[in-house]
């Protein structure tokens, strides 16, 4: 009997000698050359929560990234999807600082109650914050937004001449063309029959004439039927900010130095056109676009992510592989090669 066990006793042995070498593993590539704080900031009468990522060594002044971020209930770390990005900054010298979204983790309110605007307020207190802390070069601070972040950096740099530079990472310029834009690409990607393309494009139509008249969220139900995602506080979101378009605010942001990031398979925005106003609006000299063939809006790679038993493995056991070949490194060399501007008063 004893012999007989023998197989399986060493078979048990060895998935555990895996687990735990794998479990090392995980936890090795998950520990990043930075040093988090918890931060909080009171804004609008509420209480934001957040995280103060320095570079591993030494005690600044540091130059400084203010992370906004895109669509939905983002915490700070974004579920640790920052990390690597923070990692890419502090190896230029540069910390970086992000706030949960109000009504996530420990911040207060609810991020549904805001405007474009509200967000730009959000931001520029940030700013703020940041340049009472000794350990902040005020003279290098810069902002990184992803998707919806594109309706709200621009109106941040435009009312802070003093910000080093902008990283605008997968942003759209009109709410209502991103809109359409990104339903038809899912359409096409699912492989949809001109019958129900037809009936996405009419539903979008009624849902557009709605939310011109300012409809509520009643009329949008028994317009529409079965409202699918869309809750009753979501459709007050969309009320507040369907009419957003980035074009004004980015003509206020010429001569700050910014870094366009777009991807080959985005299916959310679309990239030739973002491209098409920032070359249009923004001086040649202080726009710089790096674009990734092989990667989606998030800017992991396409085939990656694809496939959900390689995405989940690469984002446990290699998290930094997770975004596309050169985007970590193209991020910390743009940051890198900022010069230090002169401290306003």
């Amino acid at each position: 009997m004893r012999r007989k066990w023998r197989p399986v006793v060493w078979t048990l042995v060895g998935a555990l000698v895996v687990a735990a070498g794998l479990g090392g593993v995980a936890v090795w590539q998950n520990t990043y050359a930075l040093r988090e704080e918890k931060v909080s900031l009171r804004h609008d009468g509420k209480l934001l929560d957040g995280v103060l990522a320095r570079p591993e060594r030494g005690e600044g002044p540091f130059g400084l990234v203010v992370f906004v971020h895109g669509d939905g209930p983002t915490d700070a770390t974004h579920e640790t999807f920052y990390r690597p990005i923070w990692e890419s900054f502090a190896r230029a010298g540069y910390a970086s600082l992000s706030f949960s979204k109000p009504g996530v983790a420990g911040s207060e309110g609810d991020w549904l109650d805001q405007s474009m605007t509200d967000r730009a307020d959000e931001t520029l207190a940030a700013v703020r914050w940041a340049r009472s802390r000794p350990d902040v070069d005020g003279r290098r601070i810069g902002l990184w937004g992803a998707s919806q972040a594109g309706w709200v950096l621009p109106k941040v740099a435009a009312r802070d001449r003093r910000l080093q530079f902008v990283i605008a990472v997968s942003p759209a310029v009109n709410w209502h063309r991103q809109g359409r834009y990104n339903l038809l690409a899912e359409l096409d990607r699912d492989g949809a029959t001109a019958e129900r393309r037809d009936a996405a494009l009419r539903r979008r139509e009624t849902t557009l004439r709605l939310l011109e008249r300012g409809a509520s969220f009643a009329e949008y139900r028994a317009a529409i039927g079965d409202p699918g995602g869309m809750t009753s506080a979501r459709w007050g979101f969309v009320a507040r900010n369907h009419r957003s378009d980035a074009t004004e605010d980015l003509r206020s942001v010429r001569g700050t130095p910014v870094l366009l990031v777009t991807a080959g398979h985005d299916v959310n925005v679309d990239v030739a056109e973002t491209e098409a106003v920032y070359r249009e609006v923004l001086p040649a000299a202080s726009l710089t676009v790096a674009h990734y063939p092989g990667a989606t809006h998030s800017l992991v790679d396409h085939d990656l992510e694809r496939s959900t038993w390689r995405l989940t493995l690469t984002a446990v056991l290699r998290p930094r592989k997770l975004y596309t070949e050169g985007f970590l490194a193209d991020q910390s060399r743009f940051v890198a090669q900022r010069p230090i501007g002169e401290e306003a008063p």
